[in-house]
């Protein structure tokens, strides 16, 4: 799927990714991380063993949303992305992830603060579905 340059736009202003996954159980788990576009695939990374790790391993369905930081609009929502898709665990790689999005969660210029962690583990998200509600609806929402 063509990400829409207003969906790439959105999350360059650094709203936080909320990445369901689901337990062997059926349960829902939610995290937060951060997370952009390389290409047409959305990435985020962790530098330790968590629960997503193995629910991605497992079953590779994936939900992502992500609120912008602000309403500017007055409208009575939030604009906000929600992306559908299907992910894979590649092992290590996390701390260029992590300083390829520092610029929009920190600021222009910035890298990843910590620079003392594991290689951890990428995650990169073949879109399937884009939807929500915000000024890039008209041209990506299925």
């Amino acid at each position: 799927m063509q990400i829409p340059d207003a969906v790439r736009e959105f999350l360059s202003t650094g709203p936080f990714a909320h990445v369901v996954t689901r337990h062997p159980d059926g349960r829902l788990h939610v995290t937060l991380a951060w997370a952009g576009f390389e290409g047409d695939e959305l990435v985020f990374s962790t530098f330790f063993d968590q629960h997503k790790t193995e629910d991605i391993r497992r079953d590779p369905r994936v939900t992502i949303s992500f609120q912008a930081n602000e309403n500017k609009k007055g409208e009575f929502l939030h604009p906000y992305v929600v992306i559908d898709g299907q992910a894979r665990v590649v092992d290590g790689g996390a701390l260029a992830v992590m300083d390829a999005l520092a610029s929009a969660y920190i600021g222009p210029g910035a890298q990843f603060p910590n620079r003392n962690v594991p290689d951890g583990a990428v995650y990169r998200v073949t879109v399937e579905r884009i939807y929500g509600t915000g000024s890039w609806r008209s041209t990506s929402e299925t």
